[in-house]
């Protein structure tokens, strides 16, 4: 076994809870995800016509180590497989991660949707200077600490797309344009069509990587979790709860965070009537905040974004978690549900204008990456789907100093939710779509917990955590206040 590989279900790792085995997903011939054998390190630079090249003089590596939450993989081991250029080696880092190599001549990137990661290129006199990031402003804190804050603007900054391998190389005159690999293509439709058995594969390997995780805290530390009494967020908190008592551990260490702007939250009603179906309302902490301490302009500047949907959710996790860190100043971990929409496509296509159920059941992984990198409405300067909108989550958590986990995006997890063979489960029928999810997950947790979990109607957070009418006095009613907004961030 290499290095890279990861080690066997031991008495001191994560237990297995799969009895159906869902072998780890490699690039394959005849697909997009297919390699070159020789790695653009060993090859030559393609000719610049009309330049000479100039070398990248250094690297501005921004990115904190602590903010990768590693599974079964060391810090170490992560690296040489980014280093090294091997995307089934990248493929076996697990957890979520941001990481930035270098290799002679060649840099390469790669992260989970877990963690966002910016790059960008500023000219200098004695050559030019890479500078990666999670955020826009910390790039244009480093520009400005050099002299150079003339250069920055956001659309010049570039995103990393998740599972992919970015290389780029080390010349700065012309641009250099970066390569993507595909590491992450998970193969589709595998497991067959029966409830009880996606659900006991899917909460199976939830519940390894929630495992894996709780490996990587202290026994000791409380855990809160974003809880709204949805169906993600109730299945996040129902395993977590089984493994933590299943470790001989106090389940008092955990809390359920759930916000309720004003009196009248359905979010609050909803989580107190799940918590009490599963006799677990000691977990209930309601965070009430006024409608004065919520800021959709604070939470622009957060996720340094202004898609209306991601400000919306931001803005009551933003508003959420500053009442939860006055109250507990020391608190640290913070695990959510986010991503258990994208995996099993619960969202309402009829809001989109531009989905079919056809288009979100027959191409993989569009609620996690958008159309994809290929395609003409790809951003560089932002990545597609969940792996541009879990800022959302993420930001809201970094910038007050928690350290989150989203079990249901790590690409283990991803895996067994595009193995669901959903054409066949719902005859290509959105209703039935949307009634999948439920069945799934309660099926799932049922089996790996032994618990009953209620699955109440879907509900975005925004709107759960406010009644109705003070949500239409918050937010802009014109998408154009909130690119207004983002634009003001840097002048």
């Amino acid at each position: 076994m290499s290095h890279l590989d990861k080690p066997s279900h031991d008495s001191n790792q994560p237990q297995s809870f799969n009895r159906l085995k869902m072998p780890t997903s490699k690039p394959t011939a005849g697909n997009e995800s297919q390699q070159p054998k020789q790695s653009i390190a060993d090859m030559e630079s393609p000719p610049v016509v009309g330049q000479p090249m100039a070398l990248v003089d250094r690297v501005v590596n921004l990115l904190d180590p602590a903010g990768n939450i590693f599974i079964g993989t060391s810090f170490d081991d992560a690296r040489i497989a980014v280093r090294s250029g091997n995307v089934d080696a990248i493929r076996r880092i697990g957890g979520q991660f941001a990481i930035l190599e270098q290799s002679g001549k060649t840099l390469r990137m790669a992260r989970s949707i877990g963690r966002p990661m910016r790059y960008f290129l500023a000219k200098r006199a004695e050559g030019p200077a890479l500078i990666v990031a999670e955020r826009m402003d910390e790039i244009a804190e480093q520009l400005e600490k050099e002299g150079l804050i003339d250069q920055f603007r956001p659309a010049y900054t570039r995103m990393v797309p998740a599972h992919h391998l970015l290389e780029l190389q080390l010349v700065g005159c012309p641009d250099p344009n970066p390569k993507l690999h595909r590491f992450f293509a998970p193969q589709r439709n595998r497991l067959p069509a029966k409830i009880d058995e996606i659900g006991q594969a899917y909460i199976g390997r939830l519940a390894e990587s929630i495992d894996g995780w709780l490996e990587t805290i202290s026994p000791d530390e409380p855990i809160g979790v974003m809880f709204s009494g949805g169906v993600d967020s109730g299945a996040v908190l129902m395993v977590l709860d089984f493994l933590v008592r299943r470790r001989g551990q106090s389940p008092s260490r955990i809390k359920a965070f759930t916000l309720s702007v004003g009196p009248d939250s359905t979010d609050s009603q909803q989580a107190a009537e799940f918590l009490k179906r599963v006799n677990r309302e000691m977990f209930l902490e309601v965070v009430t905040v006024p409608v004065s301490s919520v800021s959709w302009r604070d939470a622009v500047r957060v996720i340094e974004d202004y898609k209306p949907l991601d400000v919306q959710s931001a803005t009551m996790g933003l508003a959420l978690l500053k009442e939860v860190r006055r109250r507990y100043p020391d608190w640290i971990h913070l695990i959510d549900g986010d991503g258990g929409d994208e995996n099993l496509k619960d969202y309402p296509i009829e809001e989109n204008p531009e989905l079919t159920v056809r288009s979100v059941l027959g191409n993989r992984m569009l609620y996690q990456e958008g159309w994809g990198v290929d395609a003409v409405k790809h951003s560089l300067t932002y990545s597609g789907g969940q792996s541009r909108g879990h800022v959302r989550t993420s930001a809201p958590a970094t910038s007050l100093g928690f350290r989150g986990f989203s079990p249901f995006a790590v690409p283990d997890v991803i895996e067994v939710a595009e193995a669901i063979p959903f054409v066949e489960l719902t005859d290509w029928d959105h209703e039935k779509l949307y009634d999948l999810k439920g069945q799934v997950v309660a099926s799932g947790v049922r089996q790996i917990t032994g618990a009953e979990m209620p699955a109440f109607p879907k509900q975005r957070f925004q709107r759960g955590a406010v009644d109705a009418k003070t949500f239409e006095a918050m937010f802009p009613t014109s998408d154009r206040e909130y690119r207004q907004a983002f634009s003001e961030l840097f002048g």
